[in-house]
């Protein structure tokens, strides 16, 4: 049975000054915060990405929304680097911040579904979650696997390209070293090419509007999932559609500010790049009548 549960819970007792003050001078303070697909357990995990991007956002709830380990890859090769460490105790830190922390299942981490329902100290774990952004508007946070229907229903598939997914992030990690040797920056080609490829493109539509969907079926007014790796935020489907993208190959995230707004956040350079996207210029409440 699928577990549902609605974040709606009030404020939060404010934290002490001297678990704020270990945070850095430059930290930036928000509602909430959105990170899927980190995949730690796999050499395309941008860690230290990740870890700089923690450091500097304090939020009040942080959703893992799927993905976060790559039980897949773990079970065939073991791969777990010190900076992989580094990224759950950062994590563990947030939440002996008191920050709440929601942790949604994907289909690599699929494991973490026989732990749906439980509470562990700040950290909850479950299936999908109904957030309420400021404006009380409801948004479903579900990883998007189930509407995935190579990952329902042709799973040795979804294992076969997983593989050749692998074999693309392993050309990103040789590129950005020759890259990096020239003051070159970081660029992905595994997303690059799989932007041009006309199927891909047309699943990404798919899953969007099948999402969106999903969400009004819940009542919901907008929806925030991962999985395809593909950050994005419009309304064109009659509902706000965020996607956080990932952490191994646009290394993104999503923000909500106590304003109201989402915006994503592209962590790749030393200073952040903003995308495009409707709530990074106006709240959600402006966007949708």
């Amino acid at each position: 049975m699928a577990f549902l549960r609605d974040d709606n819970r009030g404020d939060r007792p404010a934290q002490s000054p001297d678990r704020d003050a270990a945070l850095p001078s430059d930290v930036v303070k928000v509602r909430s915060l959105f990170i899927s697909d980190v995949h730690l357990g796999t050499r395309g995990c941008q860690a230290e990405r990740l870890i700089d991007f923690l450091h500097h956002h304090d939020a009040d709830t942080v959703f893992l929304v799927g993905d976060i380990v790559d039980g897949w890859y773990l079970r065939s090769s073991w791969y777990w680097p010190g900076t992989h460490n580094a990224v759950v105790q950062a994590l563990v830190d947030i939440a002996r911040r008191g920050k709440r922390i929601v942790y949604v299942a994907g289909n690599h981490d699929e494991f973490v579904r026989d732990y749906v329902g439980l509470t562990f100290g700040s950290v909850e774990v479950v299936e999908h979650a109904i957030h309420r952004g400021v404006d009380g508007r409801a948004y479903l946070v579900v990883h998007g696997d189930h509407f995935d229907l190579v990952v329902r229903h042709a799973r040795w598939l979804a294992l076969l390209g997983d593989a050749g997914y692998r074999t693309a992030l392993a050309s990103n990690v040789w590129l950005n070293w020759i890259r990096s040797r020239f003051g070159l920056a970081y660029w992905s080609f595994s997303s690059w090419a799989k932007l041009r490829v006309k199927n891909a493109v047309n699943h990404i539509g798919r899953f969007e509007e099948v999402l969106s969907s999903e969400a009004r079926r819940h009542a919901a007014q907008g929806v925030i999932c991962g999985h395809i790796h593909h950050a994005a935020m419009h309304d064109e489907f009659g509902i706000r559609y965020i996607n956080t993208g990932d952490w191994v190959e646009s290394c993104t995230g999503v923000v909500e500010h106590h304003d109201g707004r989402f915006e994503i956040i592209r962590w790749v350079e030393a200073r952040p790049q903003q995308m495009p996207g409707p709530s990074s210029v106006v709240p959600f409440a402006g966007a949708v009548a």
